[in-house]
């Protein structure tokens, strides 16, 4: 999650509206590039487009040792270490978000390139807001030009987005971007970037057992007829093909998952890495996938039959509605 331990001063409040692009082609500081590279203009030269076919192939290429058809579907990351991260480096605050931003796009790109189909990342907790507004108000800020600015990207690369938590408490103007993103990524299908803010595992139960419960009252369905399926149903990350991570990786060196998708984790292989967020690059992603294609996963078979028995019930494959 976005870390919250922000110094109290007026550059945080000043900071420029593009602080935070989320896929430009930029290049950072220490000339590490941004994002994902433009496809070379597409015309009738053959030479061209088997140079670009190339490129793509060889973007795909799995680092060695990873096998292909053990990829997980579903990555979720706790991104911890951002404030950490400046703070050793007598750096503000800011400077860590920027950091661990950085290492984010990193990340998708490469879920993208080996064909990880859905990441979920923890931006927010509902823990978070107890922390001084000025705090609160400048990673609100951060989210929704990081939204904002993505959007071109989101929609060049097929990424479809999706917002769970409580969204009623963020801004009305964050509410309206997060609408606006979700509505016009809605159709793309190559890859799902699930962002968390304002949540909570407790927060998504709960929400879950409401809505069952007005289900009851209104006569949808019977209290003997409430099992795991129709709860799951109800749970945010029914927006997903693939609602439950296989992998949940967190970084910092902590270790415990802070309320985070409890009911969907129930399976899920677990990754402690110590490296802080800003840090975690490449190496450390082939590592967390190296030791789960080492694992034995007793539960996938029986985990997946469990989400499609549950697709079956409500007659839908994929579910809609995450999000505000």
């Amino acid at each position: 999650m976005l870390s919250l331990r922000l110094r109290r001063t007026s550059v945080c409040n000043t900071l420029p509206q593009n602080f935070f692009q989320f896929f430009s082609h930029q290049k950072t500081s220490d000339d590490r590039p941004h994002g994902f590279p433009p496809l070379a203009a597409t015309n009738l030269n053959s030479g061209v487009i088997e140079e670009e076919i190339g490129r793509i192939e060889q973007a795909m290429q799995l680092p060695e040792g990873l096998r292909r058809e053990s990829m997980p579907r579903h990555v979720a990351v706790i991104m911890d270490g951002n404030s950490r991260w400046a703070r050793q480096r007598g750096l503000l605050t800011p400077s860590g978000h920027e950091a661990g931003l950085r290492s984010m796009k990193e990340f998708i790109k490469l879920c993208l390139q080996w064909g990880i189909k859905v990441v979920t990342v923890f931006a927010f907790s509902i823990d978070n807001w107890t922390r001084p507004k000025e705090e609160v108000d400048i990673v609100m800020t951060l989210i929704e030009n990081l939204l904002k600015s993505g959007l071109d990207d989101f929609i060049r690369e097929g990424t479809r987005v999706s917002i769970i938590g409580d969204t009623s408490r963020v801004p009305k103007s964050l509410q309206r971007t997060i609408c606006e993103i979700q509505e016009m990524t809605r159709e793309n299908s190559k890859f799902h970037f699930i962002m968390a803010i304002s949540y909570s595992g407790t927060y998504d139960l709960v929400q879950a057992c409401k809505s069952v419960a007005q289900k009851v009252r209104d006569g949808v369905i019977q209290v003997e007829e409430i099992n795991e399926s129709v709860v799951q149903h109800e749970l945010e990350t029914k927006c997903s093909e693939f609602p439950c991570p296989d992998l949940l990786i967190r970084t910092s060196g902590e270790l415990r998952i802070s309320n985070f998708l409890l009911w969907q984790s129930a399976y899920s292989e677990l990754f402690f890495a110590k490296a802080l967020w800003p840090d975690f690059g490449k190496n450390d992603f082939v590592e967390a996938l190296a030791s789960y294609q080492q694992r034995q996963r007793r539960y996938e078979a029986a985990a997946a039959a469990w989400f499609y028995d549950v697709a079956g019930e409500v007659g839908l494959a994929v579910v809609d509605g995450c999000g505000v």
